[in-house]
């Protein structure tokens, strides 16, 4: 088979494979991703992004070289300029991407290139096979996903000034995130005049669907959305993803915001058990139908659910720990998406590292690579 055309990153020189062998250790993090996720699949289904396939004029860098640059920004939560730096100044990172010790790593400049090229010829799409190809990866090389799905939404606060923006829109000019909105996330206790009460908390940005697997921790569909988006409709969306990638859903649980008549049906229509948490007023108003619901809290798939339930908040509170999923990186809805599909793919491939190798990433060990 003819090998893509790309430029050679040195790996086979002095400064490549023999001094790497005595530089990187073997039990490297880097060096555990690389044995469970060949790269090289990567290679010729990026390069249908590039104009003739790269076969038309100046050999680009392999775009395999350019995604694990990208992927570690978000591992290790530094910056596209960072990750350069990086690059230069660390072997491991280095010999990740696949170059020789003596070879300079691409700018942020082209890493920027490669986003917008992705999306100006697949747009979301093409983040979302990317993601969809790390769960893929996982099935192939044998990890057993489970029956319960833990779905959930999180959000992400617009990388916006708000006065300033006010200020804009007073003075006739255009938003700095055009796409940003408000949404409403929870409420809070807080001290007033007339003592504690709740009040909603709103933030202003954007809101993804989440699911998780709960047997094997790994988030296994996601959904970039609006901030003022009900989250009850976006249920079924989700399931129908994580049905579609061959997932072996049996049972699905999600919050009180997901407790919508709908959801339940479809649910149950599709052969699915239903751990929506239910509200209070389910099961103790003052009519016949209440008896069905107070069932269902009796139901094993129901309190299976609920016990379940805390994977997913773990797994958002590590996002934003270590991964800077809390303000966007970028501007606008599609690149929203892109954060959040990378962010998610790294944390998928530390656990697919996990479940394969053992190897767990420790928190010192990203903050070393980090700087």
């Amino acid at each position: 088979m003819a090998r893509e055309r790309v430029k050679d990153g040195g790996l086979g020189s002095f400064h490549g494979d023999f001094l790497y062998e005595q530089a990187v250790s073997k039990g490297h993090f880097l060096r555990k991703l690389t044995e469970v996720v060949d790269w090289s699949r990567f290679t010729k289904e990026l390069l249908r992004y590039y104009r003739g396939r790269g076969e038309v004029g100046q050999a680009p860098y392999d775009p395999a070289l350019i995604l694990k640059m990208l992927l570690l920004s978000y591992l290790f939560n530094i910056s596209e300029r960072q990750v350069e730096e990086v690059i230069n100044d660390s072997l491991s990172a280095k010999w990740f991407v696949g170059l020789a010790a003596n070879e300079a790593a691409p700018d942020h400049a082209t890493l920027t290139l490669f986003k917008n090229r992705l999306i100006e010829a697949g747009g979301i799409k093409a983040y979302q096979e990317l993601f969809d190809e790390i769960i893929e990866i996982a099935q192939n090389k044998g990890v057993k996903f489970g029956k319960l799905q833990v779905v959930d939404s999180v959000h992400l606060v617009a990388d916006v000034n708000i006065s300033k923006d006010r200020q804009r829109q007073r003075d006739g000019e255009p938003l700095r995130d055009k796409d940003a909105r408000w949404g409403a996330k929870g409420s809070r206790t807080v001290d007033t005049p007339r003592g504690k009460e709740k009040k909603v908390h709103y933030f202003y940005g954007y809101k993804d669907q989440v699911s998780l697997n709960a047997e094997t921790e790994m988030v296994t569909s996601v959904i970039p959305g609006w901030a003022d988006e009900y989250d009850g409709h976006q249920l079924r969306k989700v399931v129908e993803q994580d049905v579609g990638k061959g997932m072996p859903v049996g049972i699905v649980t999600a919050d009180k915001g997901y407790d919508d008549g709908e959801n339940h049906y479809y649910l149950e229509s599709q052969g699915i058990s239903s751990a929506i948490i239910l509200n209070r007023l389910r099961t103790e108003k003052h009519d016949e139908h209440k008896e069905g619901w107070r069932r269902l809290l009796e139901d094993p798939d129901y309190q299976q659910g609920q016990k379940q339930r805390y994977k997913i908040e773990r797994k958002f509170g590590e996002a934003r720990k270590w991964h800077g999923f809390v303000r966007c990186r970028y501007l606008g809805f599609r690149r929203h998406a892109i954060q959040s599909y990378f962010t998610f793919m790294a944390l998928n491939m530390k656990r697919l590292v996990k479940l394969l190798t053992g190897f767990t990433l420790h928190a010192a060990a990203q903050l070393s690579l980090a700087g």
